[in-house]
């Protein structure tokens, strides 16, 4: 039942794209942990909100630009707790530096996957 005056298909998508963003929402809230605002000031929480905010987009851009197909429906909760939220060992050498990292949530070739993903984001200088 709606109050809505559009055909039928229209009440519909506005209803289906409703939905859509109050899962973004949701996903939002328990991933980024965004409705913690426990600063005293107004203006620290505001702050507080647009880091959350950030952080939920360049999970967001993660999960959509540089995902390799088998991990293409993994939720953000995922993606924290599995590639984000690992331990890593940092070495480092003379001329390089080595990540050090257990292979229990990700295997390396699915990791080296999406760093080369990653790789292929950066603009690249134009040919002279």
């Amino acid at each position: 039942m709606t109050n809505l005056s559009r055909l039928g298909e229209r009440v519909v998508a506005f209803y289906n794209q409703r939905g859509t963003a109050e899962q973004w929402i949701k996903e939002g809230k328990n991933a980024i942990n965004w409705t913690r605002l426990s600063c005293r000031s107004f203006a620290a929480n505001a702050v507080r909100l647009q880091l959350h905010a950030l952080a939920y987009n360049l999970g967001n851009f993660l999960r959509t630009l540089a995902t390799p197909e088998p991990i293409k429906d993994w939720s953000l909760t995922s993606l924290k707790e599995k590639l984000i939220k690992i331990g890593a060992k940092v070495v480092r050498h003379g001329r390089y530096v080595i990540f050090q990292m257990a292979e229990v949530a990700v295997p390396r070739k699915l990791f080296e996957e999406i760093l080369r993903l990653i790789d292929g984001l950066r603009p690249r200088a134009a040919p002279l």
